[in-house]
């Protein structure tokens, strides 16, 4: 059977040295031996042995006594009860480090010897006693909110309820919806998404706007756009078109002579309102020139004429 090592001389203090001695000890030896800052394993392995029986009261009395802290190692006349090994050595070893095949297997995978969570800066004189996991953030949570056009243009209040994972209750918010909001905007809710881990802070709410439809008008940004038909003769003649704007109001465009298909033309300041700036945007009228498909026979005489009158050709090949 191996002679047990020396403990006290492993941590380098005397026999009467207090619990706090002996962590203090271990600290500043496992700091200078441990395998991830270029220690030897080894030796290591030593100073935690040493330390899992010195800090432990009854393993601590039995070394003393007996030399040894294995109970099956204490013949059966010197007092020592039944006790299970694994008990002592396959449980959370040197003040929760885990198992040495923990720790061995912890160090194969890259992650240290006390794993990839442990903190070397833990609380007072027992920051080596047990993994401390870092503070994770909880995850963000992401809802969809539909909201009219003149609801988007004009700005709203809505009611949102969500479930988030790991709450009992589900919860209801109020979202403003800013004037001029656009499809696909986010609003963000701090501290609303999912809770954290090992004391996180919880993650954030992401509510994204969606803008329905509307029957003629559409949006780029905060600028509003709108198609407006005329036909040939006022595109070629000219005239004062009435447009619809998406305040509600009306305005006057006057369309040019001459003004081709797809012309775009614009009113300044009446498109949506602007969510980061001030002002509005513009109200852009993209001119559709519609050529009739049939005609009455004045249609049909007055077009003829003008064909007579047009000797130029349009086509330049």
């Amino acid at each position: 059977m191996p002679a047990t090592p020396d403990y006290y001389k492993t941590l380098g203090v005397p026999r009467t040295a207090t619990t706090d001695e002996i962590k203090k000890a271990f600290r500043k030896l496992a700091r200078k031996y441990h395998p991830d800052a270029g220690g030897s394993e080894a030796k290591f392995k030593e100073i935690n042995e040493a330390y899992e029986v010195l800090s432990d009261d009854k393993k601590r009395k039995l070394y003393d006594q007996y030399g040894t802290a294995n109970e099956n190692q204490i013949p059966r006349g010197w007092g020592g009860g039944s006790v299970n090994v694994e008990d002592i050595f396959g449980g959370a070893g040197a003040g929760g480090f885990g198992s040495w095949a923990d720790i061995l297997e912890s160090i194969r995978r890259g992650e240290g010897a006390f794993g990839s969570n442990w903190d070397f800066n833990g609380a007072g004189a027992s920051g080596f006693a047990g993994r401390q996991p870092r503070p994770r953030k909880g995850q963000d949570m992401n809802v969809t909110l539909n909201v009219t056009f003149e609801e988007a243009f004009s700005g709203t209040e809505k009611r949102v309820t969500v479930r988030v994972p790991g709450r009992a209750d589900s919860e209801t918010l109020t979202v403003k919806v800013p004037a001029g909001a656009v499809d696909g905007g986010r609003l963000r809710f701090r501290g609303k998404g999912a809770p954290g881990e090992s004391g996180g802070e919880a993650g954030d709410l992401l509510v994204t706007t969606r803008i329905q439809n509307h029957p003629y008008f559409k949006r780029d940004g905060a600028d509003v756009l709108i198609d407006v038909s005329v036909n040939v003769a006022e595109a070629a003649l000219g005239a004062s078109v009435v447009v619809p704007a998406p305040d509600g109001t009306k305005v006057r465009v006057k369309v040019p002579a001459g003004t081709q298909d797809q012309t775009v033309m614009s009113v300044r300041g009446k498109g949506a309102p602007k969510v980061k700036g001030s002002g509005n945007g513009d109200l852009k009228i993209t001119i559709k020139v519609q050529v009739p498909k049939s005609m009455n026979p004045q249609q049909q005489k007055a077009m003829e004429a003008f064909l007579e009158a047009s000797p130029d050709d349009v086509r330049s090949w």
